[in-house]
């Protein structure tokens, strides 16, 4: 604590105790908060966004997106630290005068119907959380939602791309068929939503954002800068053609490198000051469907390049939750002598469901959705997946097992001794087939230690 810059908020408050504080008129443009994204390489980068652009945008998105009135009951439920619980806990819900739900604590304590139980006694309407929280839902307590009297209007789902068949329990079971689901896709640097269907009025599809929401216009480019048309099956980095209101001003204290990430890479003109001629790279891919829809197949970076075959994660994983079986999956590269890289999977399993024949059929899925050429190198079914607090699955880690890697710094994982039960069961098996590990390159070790580490 420094004296004079530090001060504890208790001591702040008994300073300040009934008095009234006149509010300060700030500029549109005056920053509002940073917000640090962890970025795959370097130092994390400050997402400093604006007072007035990105309150209008949170609380214009909150109101036609989500359907949050005055009268309603909203709960996102979401950690308040990260850019949704800025946007949509803080921002656009109370900016528009709902009455929202806070909650703190494990999603699935002491059971795993305590949502729905929270949503029943406080007639919660609108509900708004992660697909790794509806993963985690799903697979401990599939048949909670049926025992609580509540009714959703929308549900928000954000932060990856959610699969299709736990998009569909997400609709049948937890809104019984009766809300609409707002599939959401957008990052920290954002704002708010990008891509979303307007519920009632756009129709939804399961495994599909939507198209980019209400005056934003997206673009595909592919590695050269050519646009990837819609409905050709392609996938291409997907981008903004223009500015929006939500949208970071810069990097904090970096501007320089806001611009040679977000903008160099399809700039048409440096010299130009016209918006035209600086797309905004989000730094994920997609395909978008000859309805304009966009599906989107996760960063850039995540991408596993198999013998010049782009394969998105979030497709591999799509394709090997639709085994009824299989409750969570991820993929990862594998550095293969023949084709460059392989395809790994790792699986974990519905409570009570048996192992037998599971990983035959999570291979006869993916070659049926994707193509032959996506088919894995091997199928891992372990008891659980290595995860952040916040319920995402550390896929450098598996990678790292999978590659014979230094696994690195666990401390911060919620099950830190999953991964050592991991590393045995998946190393033991390739050595016993005759695997024997192999020296990596410092390329390819950055590369395993980078995977799934992008924003």
């Amino acid at each position: 604590m420094v004296e004079g810059r530090d001060f504890f908020v208790d001591e702040l408050l008994e300073r300040y105790k009934g008095q009234q504080v006149e509010p300060v008129s700030m500029r549109a443009e005056d920053t509002l908060f940073l917000m640090y994204t962890s970025g795959t390489t370097g130092r994390p980068k400050g997402a400093q966004h604006s007072t007035g652009g990105y309150l209008s945008y949170v609380t214009g998105t909150s109101k036609y997106y989500q359907d949050i009135h005055p009268d309603d009951t909203y709960w996102c439920f979401a950690d308040i630290g990260w850019i949704t619980g800025h946007s949509y806990i803080v921002y656009g819900p109370l900016a528009l005068g709902t009455t929202s739900v806070m909650y703190e604590g494990v999603p699935t304590y002491p059971d795993a119907g305590r949502p729905w139980r929270i949503a029943e006694k406080l007639g919660v309407d609108i509900f708004h959380t992660a697909p790794t929280t509806i993963r985690m839902l799903r697979k401990l307590g599939p048949d909670e939602p049926a025992k609580y009297n509540y009714h959703f209007k929308t549900m928000t789902t954000v932060g990856e791309p959610i699969e299709p068949d736990v998009w569909r329990w997400y609709f049948n079971v937890v809104g019984k068929g009766e809300a609409a689901i707002t599939d959401t896709w957008w990052l920290t640097e954002t704002g708010g939503f990008l891509g979303s269907t307007l519920p009632g009025l756009e129709k939804m599809k399961p495994g599909s954002c939507g198209p980019t929401v209400l005056g934003l216009y997206g673009v595909l480019y592919d590695e050269n800068g050519q646009e990837v048309p819609k409905g050709s099956g392609k996938a291409g980095n997907i981008c903004m053609r223009n500015p929006w209101p939500g949208r970071m001003l810069t990097i904090w204290g970096q501007d320089e490198r806001y611009i040679s990430t977000y903008h160099a890479k399809y700039n048409r003109d440096p010299k130009s000051t016209d918006w035209h001629d600086w797309p905004w790279l989000a730094g994920d891919g997609a395909v978008q469907a000859a309805d304009g829809y966009y599906r989107i197949l996760g960063r850039i970076d995540d991408v596993i390049n198999v013998a010049g075959h782009r394969l998105g994660t979030k497709e591999l994983e799509s394709a090997a939750i639709e085994v009824e079986e299989i409750a969570e999956a991820a993929a990862v590269p594998v550095i293969d002598e023949l084709r460059g890289r392989a395809v790994e999977m790792y699986v974990s399993l519905k409570p009570g469901y048996p192992s037998d024949g599971v990983a035959q059929k999570v291979m006869a899925q993916i070659e049926k959705d994707i193509g032959k050429i996506a088919r894995p190198k091997n199928v891992w079914i372990v008891a659980d997946m290595p995860k952040t607090r916040s319920g995402k699955i550390m896929r450098r880690v598996i990678a790292s097992i999978s590659n014979f890697a230094d696994i690195g710094d666990i401390t911060t994982l919620a099950n830190p001794d999953i991964v050592e039960s991991v590393r045995q069961h998946v190393q033991s098996e390739k050595v016993s087939h005759g695997e024997t590990p192999r020296k990596l390159s410092e390329q390819e070790l950055a590369e395993i230690k980078a995977f799934g580490q992008a924003e």
